[in-house]
């Protein structure tokens, strides 16, 4: 693809601090087909090692825009980018893509990726992800439900947790 401007690496040569890349500098989790597509800021989820894979897990909400795209494709890409970008991460976190174009009011620049995953141009990191597994979080699952009673007791929906495969890896 002739604007796609990234280098495959293996996801276990990945140097950043994993937590810090998530929890921290944020990313956007993509999905949907280049016809259609959306994107949410999120800063949950993990990277790690499952069913002989290398994975990712993040977690969506059903109210979220985002959500219905993650249900209806195979996959969805998780972008990384330099902190020059962290006003476009706060706007893809809070405006909708049911309500305007945020991807146009962020700045940034639509790509797909070989295999058709979206992303953006302006990344540093793209992984693209291969759904594996999903299933809601549910009251009766909570050990300790300080987290249930800190981020669901307002009549907020369980997030989905999501399983992927990271199928692959890109940097610039």
């Amino acid at each position: 693809m002739k604007d796609w401007k990234f280098t495959q690496t293996d996801p276990a040569e990945i140097e950043d601090n994993l937590i810090r890349l998530i929890a921290s500098d944020w990313m956007l989790l993509t999905a949907g087909t280049p016809d259609n597509f959306n994107t949410m800021t999120a800063n949950w989820g993990g990277m790690g090692y499952l069913w002989n894979r290398n994975v990712v897990f993040v977690f969506v909400r059903p109210e979220r825009y985002t959500y219905g795209f993650m249900e209806n494709t195979p996959g969805f890409t998780l972008t990384f980018f330099d902190d020059r970008y962290r006003d476009a991460l706060d706007l893809c976190g809070t405006k909708s893509g049911r309500d305007c174009d945020k991807v146009s009011e962020a700045g940034l620049t639509p790509l797909f990726s070989p295999d058709g995953y979206p992303a953006f141009a302006e990344a540093r990191l793209v992984l693209e992800c291969k759904k594996l597994y999903a299933d809601p979080l549910r009251e009766g699952g909570f050990i300790d439900t300080v987290p249930q009673r800190t981020h669901y007791g307002n009549n907020t929906g369980m997030h989905k947790l999501y399983i992927a495969e990271i199928t692959a890896a890109w940097v610039k």
